[in-house]
This record gives structure tokens, C-alpha cells and sequence, in this order.
């Protein structure tokens, strides 16, 4: 009687990890940018940590940083209009965010086969850091 025992511990520890494995797999596919810890990075973007700011000022943080994909400006704003809300940002102006004293905004450049996303997050008594 001990082997059906072990058969159905060893099938529960099987289906056990397998859960556990995808809900690990699942919060590995959420990326978020490095210097904004806190704000999720689009799917098809690619962070340019190489070219990020940070500078903590006494009425708040300043952070500066790109992101390049091959994504189109409004499936950018679309995300983050959707992703940004459920983190505490209420959208502002389009593509301008506002959460608990901070204003972040998303400014693009580029198009053809890639576009670029600056990330500005700034006090929101202050102006964005303009580039």
C-alpha cells in the first residue's frame, strides 16, 4: 500500500511544481524599466539603460530614460493609457501621467522601423526635464 502512496505524492509534487513554475514563468514576462522600478516596460520595447538620468532632488526624483521597439506611437500610448491606471497613474493629457506628486511623460521620436520612447518622471510642481 505504500506505492499508490508515493504514485500520488509524487504526482502531487509533479503537478505542484508545474503550477509554481508557471506562475513564475508568467511574473518572468513582466518586465519593468530599471531606472523607474515601479513602471512596466511595453512588450517590444527595449530598455537603453546606457542613456538614463537619475537625480533624487529635495521636492522629488528626476529620472530620464529611453526605450526603442519596433512599436507604433499609438500602441505605446495604448498600453500604458491601459497598464498605467491599475499602478496608481491617472492619465493627465494623452500621453502625460499623474500619480501622488509625480508627473511622468512620454515623449517619442523616431518611426520607420524604430521608435523611440523617452520616459520623464519629474515632481509634478516642477516642469519634465526637457531633453
Amino acid at each position: 500500500m505504500t506505492v499508490p502512496t508515493s504514485r500520488a505524492a509524487l504526482l502531487a509534487a509533479a503537478l505542484l511544481a508545474a503550477l509554481l513554475g508557471g506562475i513564475a514563468a508568467r511574473a518572468q514576462d513582466a518586465q519593468f524599466l530599471s531606472t523607474i522600478e515601479d513602471l512596466p516596460l511595453m512588450p517590444g520595447l527595449s530598455e537603453d539603460a546606457d542613456r538614463s538620468m537619475v537625480f533624487d532632488a529635495p521636492s522629488g526624483r528626476i529620472v530620464e530614460t529611453f526605450a526603442t521597439g519596433r512599436v507604433g506611437k499609438d500602441q505605446v500610448v495604448d498600453f500604458y493609457a491601459r497598464t498605467l491606471p491599475q499602478l496608481g497613474w491617472r492619465a493627465d493629457d494623452g500621453a502625460r501621467f499623474v500619480r501622488e506628486g509625480e508627473v511622468l511623460v512620454l515623449e517619442f521620436s523616431g518611426g520607420g522601423p524604430a521608435l523611440t520612447v523617452r520616459f520623464a518622471l519629474s515632481p509634478a510642481d516642477g516642469a519634465a526635464p526637457k531633453p
